[in-house]
């Protein structure tokens, strides 16, 4: 095996200008051969890395008498590594009796976590030292993930009857339409759900209970979404608004939007030189989705207590999740450049068809980047007690306006808005419809009950046709209007915010 080891004193010497850090050390000989072997399974379980023997802690050489027995000292000692581990040795000459010796491993990726003599180690900057127990432990059900991930699993007994067909038409109709799947895809569950992963052998997996399923308990109580509106900036304020309901993975993401835009209020002006104002909701509903989407995606599915939570404050709304970053980033790396590394591939995966997300890493990047066009500070990432905290910090009480109470379906208002030109009510029927179909194609009985109607209404149904008419929303099946499986979804001119000549706006 080749790891680019050196094999002069030209390359040893511009190998020890680099001083020791994450991926080299120095030992003077083998006699610190053990303390060697340590810092080895460290770089195991890191992005590798080289140990040279012979060397002085200030980077010297010194060299060392080395047999052919002391490499084969080093040899056996690597075999305490546990799981197997592939290491080189190079010898340098140095002078005419001593010789520098390199060790070389490359990173485990998917073997982690290694240990010499039943203990792991890490690497922190130029440091050796003991793994900790929670680190190790999630390294190794990582080890194990990849063929035996808990999305992956069989639900023995649960048949196509039970997952909503009619979503994983929409997966396929979208997917086509992004070029994310065949057009030739047969319309058959069966085959969408093979072409998706999601059966092994005939065998539904969790990931399509995730992501279709209808019924979830008793045994799927992790399905859940709360959300809440809380008035002051505590939880221990009154609750003014407090759902939780079991749901696919899709329905989350629309349940969620939909709650949002109920939730928070509605800013308009009219910018000076325009003839239109403009609407703006206090957080950008596309930095909104695109955490929402991961905290959906990236959950931890496995733990039967998890969630994924919403909670809207007067002064923030925090987006939490059940689980943790995946090993090797941080919340510090969300705001800048770090790698997508999805805990659960199948489920994004199938996002990912939908067209709804990428797979490079962008997502919190673009979020940052929407909130500052929106002139507002960047989200917060927080990894707190199992959980993962977004929060997005602003104003959701509008002057003039106090939060609305739910008690039941009885709807109290405290304050109604004094200057209805600066301030409209999100209830606006063609604006919410609008707003919905932001995050994709949607049925008219989705989007009923995304703007809170029980069911399809005279009201719904003449806003959908006036919509229709100023070409702002457009069928999914124009071929056939009254199909069942119809949907809507935005034209280029309703995704540009373009308004008709009667004034109708498009937010």
């Amino acid at each position: 095996m080749n790891l680019g080891l050196v094999n002069s004193i030209r390359k040893l010497s511009a190998l020890l200008a680099q001083g020791e850090g994450e991926t080299l050390e120095f030992k003077r000989s083998t006699g610190e051969l053990k303390e060697a072997l340590q810092t080895l399974c460290a770089f195991l379980n890191g992005s590798g890395g080289t140990l040279l023997f012979g060397i002085r802690p200030d980077g010297k050489i010194e060299g060392q008498h080395a047999a052919d027995h002391t490499l084969r000292d080093i040899a056996q000692a690597c075999d305490r590594f546990e799981p197997p581990a592939q290491v080189s040795m190079q010898r340098i000459k140095v002078s005419p009796d001593r010789d520098a010796i390199a060790v070389a491993v490359r990173g485990g990726r998917d073997m982690r976590p290694f240990v010499y003599e039943g203990r792991a180690y890490e690497r922190v900057g130029s440091t050796t030292r003991r793994m900790p127990q929670a680190k190790y432990e999630r390294l190794l059900v990582e080890r194990g993930h990849a063929k035996h991930r808990w999305e992956n699993l069989p639900v023995e007994g649960l048949a196509l009857k039970a997952l909503d067909r009619t979503e994983i038409l929409r997966t396929r109709e979208l997917a086509i339409q992004q070029n994310r799947i065949s057009a030739d895809t047969s319309p058959d569950v069966a085959e969408i759900l093979d072409r998706l992963g999601l059966r092994i052998d005939g065998v539904l997996t969790q990931a399509a209970l995730m992501l279709y399923g209808k019924t979830f308990l008793p045994n799927y109580p992790q399905c859940l979404l709360k959300m809440g509106r809380f008035r002051g900036t505590e939880v221990t304020g009154e609750i003014v608004d407090n759902r939780q309901e079991y749901m696919n993975a899709f329905t989350m993401v629309h349940e969620g939007m939909a709650f949002l835009e109920r939730t928070m209020p509605l800013g308009a002006k009219f910018p000076v030189g325009k003839i239109f104002r403009e609407d703006r909701f206090p957080v950008p509903l596309g930095a909104l989705r695109e955490i929402l989407l991961n905290a959906v995606m990236h959950r931890d599915y496995s733990n039967y207590s998890g969630y994924v939570a919403i909670a809207v404050f007067d002064d923030r709304i925090e987006i939490r999740s059940c689980g943790r970053l995946p090993t090797g980033v941080t919340v510090e790396q969300l705001s800048g450049r770090h790698d997508s590394k999805p805990p659960n591939p199948l489920i994004a995966g199938a996002f990912h068809r939908t067209g709804a997300v990428e797979v490079w890493g962008r997502g919190t990047n673009r979020v940052i980047a929407m909130c500052q066009q929106n002139k507002m500070a960047a989200p917060v990432f927080e990894d707190r007690q199992g959980f993962l905290i977004v929060t997005f910090k602003a104003q959701m009480v509008t002057p003039g306006r106090e939060v609305e109470s739910k008690v039941g379906s009885k709807v109290e208002s405290k304050v109604e808005s004094k200057v209805e030109s600066e301030v409209e009510s999100p209830r606006d029927l063609s604006t919410r419809i609008l707003t919905e179909l932001r995050s994709g194609a949607a049925s008219k009985a989705r989007i009923a009950q995304a703007v809170g109607k029980k069911k399809s209404d005279g009201q719904l149904h003449t806003a959908v046709r006036n919509l229709l008419t100023q070409g702002l929303i457009e069928y999914t099946l124009p071929e056939k209007p009254a199909s069942r499986l119809q949907e809507y979804r935005l034209t280029d001119q309703g995704r540009a915010g373009k308004r008709s000549e009667s004034g109708d706006r498009n937010v």
